[in-house]
């Protein structure tokens, strides 16, 4: 720096004889940039954040570790005073999670072996419990690993999820053997049989069940990328089920199945009571099968009015411990002002026992450490919060009462508070996009924003909103005479140079050091800059080519002062203005946008020509990714129809299926009504799968109804026998995904879905055991005998 401060002004300009250096005439001194574009504390101290990121391929966990390990080494090197703390270490989320999961895991195979063990006995629990589960299991994670298939939630659950199904293939081929065994055939002869007839019907069942994960995998939207382990894990576990239940189950079957007791020896296995009532139950569901289907597709009309008051909503929040503020000052706030204003809440927090960290970013939002979250751009106006509490029950606390206390003592600014989400997420949930033509009028467009933000706010679900084009800002307006400007040889671009000079600063060369290069700026006094607004007129403008400087109220006509639009969004290269909104706490996105639906679309009939008004925020988001499905979905259906036309080579058993299916919306509805739980893109995934496990029950039973028949029995005895026949298995693996899906109820993510599979395949066993038997002998014309 002092041979900068030595050097001599460039051209040699003197006084009298005299030449004048840089440190003459300027101070030069080495600094930060002023005003500061980002500030970051750290429960109220001066902080610098550090953010890292593992490579492609590297565990999360072990980079964790290995920079733990690294500051425990470098903590003795630091100067008194300074401390490191962690804000968001991914790492420790990770093995809590994955240890959370494998926890679940294990719960449900012992749900799963408890629930064979009581229905089936200890021999065949332990046939199907091996073969079913702990073989498949274990060929899971091999294949997983073999195709690069990481251990996180969304792998993880669809264990859960396909935990119930795995055995499904089993219990029907152990179920087989059990029967043919207690009729007196050799145990050898009752292995092939059981595990034959049954290969291509469950083959394609669980083809079937499969493909109803596929469109999840086919998307090629955000929320597709996150779930698109869930179709692998579920098509590798079915399918590796599949194969070793063909393969291995009936050989283990055939050495370790317990003999049948002599009482029971060439005994009908269905001559007991329980399975006495269900053949009465299904004979008289069947002589009144107009009444029972009418009444059907009553309660189906009935749930369908009742899934409008189930609330609705696209990926739900975390239950991580944190919770972020948002801070919103007038646009074109200083970030020094912004800094002090923010201190309160840092206070206010930091004084909270519930409170175990507050973490302040100001001018700009912190590194992105979450991949749902949407960093905020750079505003001097802007301020954000990351606050660590103890529990989850704290956290709702503080969430509800922070709302209400930014409402009431920051009145000057906009304060958001909100969660951290599960999934893609937008930090505005409601969004109405006004657009205009590519040069529309700002004011217009500004009037018609302030329309419809005014609709919001009247809104009794509205919280938080605001127009993202914010506040319009002041701006000095100097009008340029160009008359004048030619006579003084002074140019916009001058009067630009010299405005900056005066206050930003002007770059006029670079400084290196080392392996750096610093700018080097030109700028006025500190006492200059801060009177410039009065000294305006009289400022100094240096001309190209003259080493004379004119006065800029000799090339001006006049200063004025004005309001401008400081952001200006375009949205398909149309100026656009949004409203953004979020829901009040305990109020769903999808209520609050319900209750302005009305007012918006009379709103859009009173636009301008070339004005459209149309929705976005989470509920486009939402629209997008059920969208996205279609592409998986269309040749999944066509996949699915193929085989089930190719099994039974005859369309009647597919309209059979068809017509069934539709009825599971009835126990949907009413588990997520009984539960609360609204209905989003987890549970409508597990609507799709549970869809897959209804085809794949309807397989089995309408596959048994042939071989029946081929046995030479009426269609009638054929339709009761082939019901009395997989009645066992049929329940018994809907009694196992139901509970195996029961370790998910914890889970804020997989909730929803769980309580979709529970209700709905506990509705939809009886729907395959009662409607479809009545649906079957309307369309093929059978007489109840």
């Amino acid at each position: 720096l002092n041979e900068l401060r030595g050097m001599e002004t460039e051209g040699g300009i003197a006084t009298g004889e005299e030449l004048l250096h840089v440190r003459d005439i300027g101070k030069v001194f080495r600094g930060y940039v002023e005003p500061r574009m980002a500030i970051m504390r750290y429960n109220g101290m001066p902080a610098i954040g550090i953010a890292v990121s593992n490579r492609p391929g590297v565990n999360i966990v072990d980079v964790g570790k290995a920079i733990e390990k690294r500051m425990h080494e470098l903590e003795g090197m630091f100067p008194i005073g300074i401390e490191v703390h962690p804000i968001s270490w991914q790492s420790t989320l990770v093995s809590e999670s994955v240890r959370s999961f494998v926890v679940s895991l294990i719960q449900a195979v012992l749900i799963v072996l408890v629930v064979l063990w009581l229905f089936m006995g200890l021999g065949t629990a332990f046939v199907v419990g091996v073969c079913g589960l702990a073989m498949v299991i274990v060929a899971t994670f091999l294949v997983m690993w073999l195709w690069g298939i990481d251990l996180q939630r969304m792998s993880l659950g669809a264990l859960v999820v396909a935990m119930g199904m795995m055995v499904d293939n089993a219990i029907v081929v152990v179920d087989g053997i059990m029967v043919r065994i207690q009729r007196g055939m050799d145990r050898k002869q009752a292995a092939i049989e059981a595990a034959w007839q049954p290969a291509f019907p469950l083959l394609g069942a669980t083809i079937i069940a499969v493909l109803a994960f596929y469109p999840i995998y086919a998307s090629d939207e955000g929320a597709g990328e996150y779930c698109a382990s869930l179709f692998q894990v579920v098509a590798i576990s079915l399918l590796l089920s599949w194969v070793l239940s063909v393969t291995v189950t009936p050989l283990m079957a055939m050495w370790l199945l317990p003999e049948p007791k002599a009482s029971e020896a060439k005994k009908d296995p269905f001559d007991t009571g329980f399975f006495r009532m269900f053949r009465s139950l299904l004979q008289h569901a069947l002589r009144w099968r107009i009444p029972v289907l009418g009444g059907t597709i009553v309660l189906l009309v009935l749930a369908a009015v009742g899934f409008q008051g189930i609330d609705k909503t696209f990926f739900p929040e975390s239950a991580r411990l944190q919770f972020m503020i948002d801070y919103w000052a007038a646009q074109g706030t200083k970030i020094d002002r912004v800094s002090a204003d923010m201190r309160r809440m840092e206070a206010k927090l930091s004084a909270d026992e519930r409170v175990e960290a507050v973490s302040a970013f100001i001018g700009m939002g912190p590194p992105r450490f979450y991949l749902p979250v949407e960093p905020e751009q750079a505003y001097s106006c802007y301020g954000q919060l990351i606050v660590n509490v103890r529990s989850l029950d704290e956290l709702n606390e503080l969430v509800d009462e922070m709302d209400a206390w930014g409402r009431e003592n920051v009145p000057e600014a906009l304060v958001l508070v909100r969660r951290f989400g599960l999934g893609p997420s937008k930090t505005w949930k409601v969004e109405a996009r006004i657009s205009g033509p590519a040069l529309a009028d700002l004011s217009t467009l500004r009037k018609l924003g302030n329309e419809v933000l005014g609709m919001f706010e009247s809104s009794p679900y509205c919280g938080a909103a605001q127009l993202n084009w914010r506040q319009p800002v002041e701006r000095i307006r100097l009008e340029y005479d160009p008359e004048r400007g030619r006579w003084s040889n002074v140019s916009r671009h001058n009067i630009a140079e010299a405005t900056k000079r005066a206050y930003d600063g002007l770059p006029i060369g670079q400084f290196r050091e080392k392996d750096k290069l610093l700018p080097i700026l030109l700028r006025n006094e500190e006492d200059d800059r801060n009177a410039l607004a009065d000294k305006l007129a009289v400022l100094t403008v240096q001309p190209d080519f003259s080493e004379r400087g004119v006065p800029l109220r000799q090339v001006i006509r006049d200063i004025s002062v004005d309001w401008e639009e400081q952001l200006i969004w375009r949205w398909n290269r149309r100026r656009t203005v949004t409203v953004q909104a979020n829901a009040k706490p305990g109020v769903t996105a999808d209520a609050l946008r319900e209750s302005l639906i009305d007012q918006i679309d009379q709103f859009a009939k009173t636009l301008p020509p070339g004005y459209a008004v149309e929705w976005g925020g989470e509920y486009e988001d939402s629209r997008d990714a059920q969208r996205s499905l279609v592409p998986g979905i269309i040749p999944a259906g066509v996949i699915m129809a193929l085989i089930v036309v190719g099994l039974f080579n005859a369309y009647r058993p597919a309209l059979v299926i068809v017509f069934v299916v539709p009825f599971v919306a009835i126990g949907i509805t009413v588990g997520l009504l009984v539960t609360g739980q609204p209905f989003g893109f987890v549970a409508l995934l597990g609507a799709m799968s549970l869809s897959g496990m209804m085809i794949k029950n309807a397989i089995v039973l309408l596959d048994e109804i042939n071989l029946e028949l081929a046995a030479g029995r009426s269609r009638y005895d054929a339709v009761i026998q082939a019901a009395m026949s997989r009645l066992r298995p049929v329940a018994l693996a809907a009694a196992t995904t139901v509970l195996g899906v029961v370790p998910l109820l914890s889970d804020v993510f997989w909730v929803s879905m769980a309580v979709t599979i529970m209700f709905g395949l506990a509705f939809g066993t009886l729907l395959t055991m009662i409607l479809l038997p009545i649906l079957y002998t309307l369309l093929f014309r059978v007489k109840p005998e």
